[in-house]
């Protein structure tokens, strides 16, 4: 028979190696993670072991946090240097050294005003923030620069239209292959470029839907450097060129991977909506291979300008933006 003492005694002890099960069982996941051996004496490593790993991971939290916020905003973009004559003494904004001379001291970025050394501007890195006072228009203007310009994932211009057109044009015939009149795209042209997103270009105004069909294809075919740029066009033409059709679909994937971030976007932004105008193919006669014939040119422009080369090509140019549309789900 166990006196009082020792059975209360051996519920202490119970009630402890209870207790310690959980914070045990976290040492134990923890020791075997980062490769250590903590035995009954080895709590000491305890405490350490838990502040290094505790650290460890709220630094991975925070660097998926930055991560997560930059794939769309934090867009990287080079400095538009031009040569600048300044009025009055100016600092080097990138050695904080003086620039001397009467004319032609430095470059000042177009785009978001920096004042450098012309030796100095290879060095700047790629971090150009534009400055919406300094864009004067929306058509023309770069796509990365506009997208900066207004911290958005896709210029407004690609955005409000297609909410026009999928709100009252899915099921028109012809669309996109049917023209609008040229000077009432030429009117919502001018509308974007001096009222920016507050265009009107509601029925109210524009009651023919190929207007802003027309107006946006517009856009695209202004691009100083195309959705799909030159970079890699030959790229997407060589893929579009391949005969087995899972090697092409890969090659055309990996090409895709190799556009900057606002021309990936703005093209995954297209194509799913021109997905959703093939899904409405019985009324406007409109499917994947209708609309790469007529965005094919538009959304990819051979770097040299050569009419032989953009006949020879116009096929592929087809081939990849009908390949794209069809294969969006797996391709974005």
């Amino acid at each position: 028979m166990f006196s009082q003492e020792l059975w209360l005694e051996n519920e202490r002890k119970c009630a402890m190696v209870r207790k310690s099960k959980p914070g045990r069982k976290r040492q134990e996941l923890l020791a075997i993670a980062f490769g250590v051996k903590v035995g009954l004496k080895g709590g000491f490593l305890w405490s350490p072991l838990k502040l290094f790993a505790c650290s460890q991971i709220s630094s991975l939290v925070r660097r998926a946090a930055l991560t997560r916020n930059d794939n769309h905003f934090n867009y990287e973009k080079t400095h538009n240097f031009k040569v600048h004559t300044f009025r009055g003494p100016h600092w080097c904004e990138y050695c904080a050294n003086f620039m001397w001379g009467l004319i032609a001291q430095g470059v000042r970025c177009s785009d978001c005003g920096l004042n450098v050394h012309k030796q100095c501007s290879k060095h700047v890195p790629n971090d150009c923030q534009p400055d919406l006072k300094r864009i004067k228009k929306v058509y023309c203007c770069d796509l990365t620069t506009l997208v900066k310009a207004h911290n958005t994932q896709r210029p407004m211009v690609v955005d409000i239209c297609i909410r026009e057109i999928e709100a009252r044009g899915l099921k028109s015939e012809g669309i996109y292959r049917v023209s609008g009149f040229t000077e009432h795209i030429e009117d919502v042209k001018m509308a974007f470029d001096r009222d920016g997103e507050k265009a009107d270009i509601s029925a109210n105004i524009y009651p023919d839907i190929n207007i802003i069909t027309g107006a946006l294809k517009l856009y695209f075919r202004d691009l100083p450097i195309p959705v799909i740029t030159y970079d890699t066009y030959s790229k997407f033409i060589e893929a579009a060129k391949i005969s087995n059709a899972d090697e092409r679909l890969e090659a055309v994937h990996e090409v895709l991977m190799l556009l900057p971030p606002a021309h990936y976007e703005t093209l995954r932004y297209l194509m799913i909506h021109l997905k959703k105008v093939t899904m409405n193919e019985k009324d406007n006669l409109m499917n994947a291979e209708n609309l790469g014939i007529v965005f094919g040119p538009t959304l990819m422009r051979p770097p040299e300008d050569s009419t032989l080369t953009t006949l020879h090509d116009m096929r592929y140019q087809k081939l990849i933006v009908q390949i794209l549309i069809e294969n969006e789900d797996v391709l974005f």
